[in-house]
């Protein structure tokens, strides 16, 4: 019998494609089967003309369900000996083979599945569970291919009569929905306290919103992991929140019930919110009413949700109003995931915890987002986004598995020319998160059926996620190689952008972080860069500053003032004094001058710590990363410069950071913006102005020597909108790229150094 087979690949699996398929069989009148396997969706067709086929196939691509996505299909004749007696078109049992096919990120609740939850006459009326196949988890239940039930944590509740009939029919939305359930047959929640249940279900719902009204704190179980949950009008609850989790001014996120709650909203903020991803939105302050001050203090954004889950819609109906929804960790620990450990390690967090009985397999932390003014830019990626497949525009032979940085840790698995990013798993500084990322790398590859061929790491051997590579390169005798920290950050731009590099062709990159390292292990942190896919070349940059005690100057900004002003500032002895006069600088000076524990960095992030406490708007010491920059960012928003334009800002302002050597001279930048007379904000902003055009001016020069016509920035401190509107208002002769899709902090570094290892081989 003479069949026609065609071969979907994409995300076409567990999100309705298969229904659809069928559906559009019986309007073409069709005769055949569709079946998942490994690799995708299997379609056979007993052979029609070829134009009732192509009608078909134009409606494949033009018709998909809402989370459905072709990447690929191959279309071939088959004569098939033992042929089944096609009668009409069948949707066939799932098949295991080699992996070659998309998870699905997990879907916030479709408005079809939030009206069964409030219809009181239908049978999932407030059931904290209801999906379908065009919402709901994926990723987090998933424990192997193909996406079935089976091989998802929904494996322990067998489908009642009435879910067995939605899951079989092809017409049903539910048709093979994996996490289909209802009252009768699937998970169920419960409110506890560390000792005792309290109650079940609705009755637990209801207390749980009384006690969250009355200004209690409430570990909440969610799809990814857990939160916690408090009334984000109190600011008593809201103190008593930072308090246990000694997060004196770190910014909360909050989650209100619909876009009504919020006011002045862009389309962009409008569609990032009500997204299948539902991440938190960076929003302006006035955006959001009615929160306490405490939510993001000396902020001009807070971080807004709206619910993703059927648990947290129901929620915030109840409660009716905006509640704190932070991830529910121990200061310093990942997030929880199961009941047991949420009551053990959350006893002094938490005064009630709000479970449920579906397992979490894969921990995933609410993505982070903001419209700004060039296009979505990515903080956080995680929920909703994870694992999105990325096509890059590389020649790749070979498996290639990169490990990432040890902050903001993802991996990255690289397959032809596909990539797989992680979810954001955390600082690896932590064990338990170094469990974590271990677990995540077993079963990743076990999901994707992925034997690595190269591993590609970060340059710094002090790093845990180096010693991983180091260790799974020796157990599978396969080359590993180390790739400098910034040559990847921009590389992740690159390979997002889907850059093609001409013959012999180069782009200047601007690289601006904490730290990382470079070249002859000189920590790097301020870098112009001459890279392509494999190759990186210094150009110049930020000159290198002692890092006075080490890891101590990430986390006290005096300390970097104190080494700023001892190494440009002539009469730095009477700036000390009268700055520190309360700290023990005399010392660090002198440990300093005799570089004892004060390696050099050309660090943008430290220098940015300088600033601000040269200002005096940040604590001697910080109580997150981010803490002083992001501060000074606010500040430098309300100067009288804001508006202006870049040639009268130029003709008003002083200050200066010109090159000289090759390297940005800090010592006129600090001379001249001491004797700068005018507000905070005034030099908060002269101070970005000053770095932006010290660094464009750089770019320009070396675009013009090497004839690029590209410049990438990347880095987590261009997450800084500001900075990076005025490295872009200088730079508009040439094509300029940042990122988007993936984060520029050390979140994306994975898919770049990806990028860079299947460049040597």
């Amino acid at each position: 019998m003479q069949i026609i087979e065609l071969r979907i690949k994409g995300k076409v699996q567990g999100v309705g494609f298969r229904p659809f398929v069928w559906l559009l069989a019986q309007q073409h009148q069709l005769q055949g089967d569709v079946k998942n396997d490994g690799q995708g969706v299997v379609i056979r067709l007993a052979k029609i003309e070829q134009n009732a086929l192509q009608h078909f196939l134009n409606d494949l691509h033009h018709k998909l369900p809402p989370l459905a996505q072709i990447t690929d299909i191959q279309q071939q004749q088959k004569h098939l000996k033992n042929a089944p007696q096609f009668d009409g078109f069948v949707i066939s049992e799932s098949e295991q083979n080699a992996m070659d096919t998309q998870i699905v990120p997990d879907a916030a609740t479709c408005s079809v599945c939030i009206a069964d939850l409030f219809e009181p006459q239908n049978r999932r009326y407030h059931y904290p569970f209801t999906n379908c196949t065009h919402c709901g988890p994926r990723f987090t239940i998933i424990k192997a291919i193909p996406y079935d039930r089976k091989n998802t944590s929904m494996a322990n509740f067998p489908l009642c009569s009435d879910c067995a009939a939605e899951y079989k029919n092809p017409a049903d939305r539910r048709f093979h929905a994996q996490p289909n359930a209802c009252p009768e047959c699937g998970p169920h929640i419960w409110l506890q306290d560390y000792h005792h249940k309290i109650a079940d279900n609705e009755t637990a719902l209801k207390q749980t919103a009384l006690f969250l009204t009355k200004g209690k704190i409430i570990a909440v179980k969610g799809i990814g992991g857990f939160h916690l949950a408090c009334d984000a009008t109190n600011p008593i609850a809201v103190q008593a929140l930072r308090e246990r989790k000694h997060r004196p001014t770190k910014p909360l996120a909050i989650m209100v019930a619909d876009l009504n709650s919020l006011l002045d909203l862009s389309p962009e903020e409008k569609n990032l919110l009500t997204s299948t991803a539902a991440p938190i939105v960076l929003l302006a302050k006035h955006k959001v009413p009615q929160i306490c001050d405490l939510i993001a203090p000396h902020l001009a954004e807070i971080g807004v949700m709206l619910p993703s889950n059927p648990l947290q819609h129901l929620l915030l109906r109840e409660v009716k109003r905006p509640l704190v929804m932070t991830s529910a960790n121990p200061s310093g620990q990942p997030p929880v995931l199961d009941n047991q450990s949420a009551v053990e390690n959350l006893q002094n967090l938490a005064d009630f915890y709000l479970c449920h009985n579906r397992d979490i397999l894969q921990r995933a932390d609410d993505s982070l987002v903001r419209a700004a003014f060039d296009g979505i830019e990515t903080l956080r990626r995680a929920r909703g986004y994870v694992p999105n497949e990325t096509e890059l525009n590389i020649v790749n032979q070979k498996n290639i598995l990169a490990l990432g940085s040890d902050l903001k840790n993802t991996f990255c698995l690289l397959k032809g020319d596909k990539a797989v990013v992680s979810q954001h798993i955390g600082d690896t500084a932590n064990d338990k998160v170094r469990l974590q990322l271990e677990d995540n790398l077993t079963l990743f590859q076990q999901i994707y059926q992925f034997k690595p061929e190269i591993i590609a790491i970060d340059a710094h051997s002090g790093y845990f996620s180096s010693a991983v590579g180091k260790a799974l390169a020796e157990k599978w005798n396969i080359p590993v190689r180390t790739i400098w920290h910034h040559h990847a950050h921009l590389t992740a731009v690159l390979a997002e952008h889907h850059y093609q590099f001409e013959r012999n062709e180069k782009v200047i990159g601007i690289a601006l972080d904490g730290l990382g390292m470079g070249q002859h292990h000189q920590l790097w942190g301020g870098e112009c860069l001459l890279v392509d896919y494999a190759n990186c070349q210094y150009l110049g940059g930020l000159p290198a500053v002692a890092l006075a005690g080490g890891d101590l100057a990430a986390t006290q900004p005096w300390r970097n003032w104190l080494a700023h002003i001892q190494q440009f500032v002539p009469n730095w002895q009477a700036l000390a004094t009268h700055t520190c006069a309360e700290l023990n600088w005399q010392p660090l000076a002198k440990a300093i001058e005799q570089k004892i524990n004060a390696p050099l960095a050309s660090s943008t992030g430290r220098l940015f710590d300088a600033v601000a406490f040269a200002l005096g708007i940040t604590p001697a010491k910080l109580s997150w990363e981010g803490e002083a920059a992001c501060q000074l960012e606010t500040l430098a928003m309300q100067s009288t410069f804001i508006n202006q334009s870049a040639v009268e800002i130029s003709t008003n302002l002083p200050v200066k950071m010109p090159i000289k050597d090759d390297k940005l001279d800090l010592a006129t930048f600090w001379q001249s913006w001491l004797h700068y007379e005018s507000d905070a904000a005034n030099k908060a902003f002269c101070f970005h102005w000053a770095l932006a055009q010290g660094f464009a001016q750089m770019a320009k020069m070396n675009a013009q020597k090497y004839q690029c016509k590209t410049i990438v920035l990347s880095g987590g401190v261009m997450h800084n909108q500001l900075l990076r509107r005025l490295l872009k208002v200088q730079l508009t002769e040439f094509k300029v790229l940042s990122g988007h899709e993936f984060p520029m902090n050390d979140g994306g570094l994975s898919l770049g150094q990806a990028a860079i290892a299947a460049a040597h081989y």
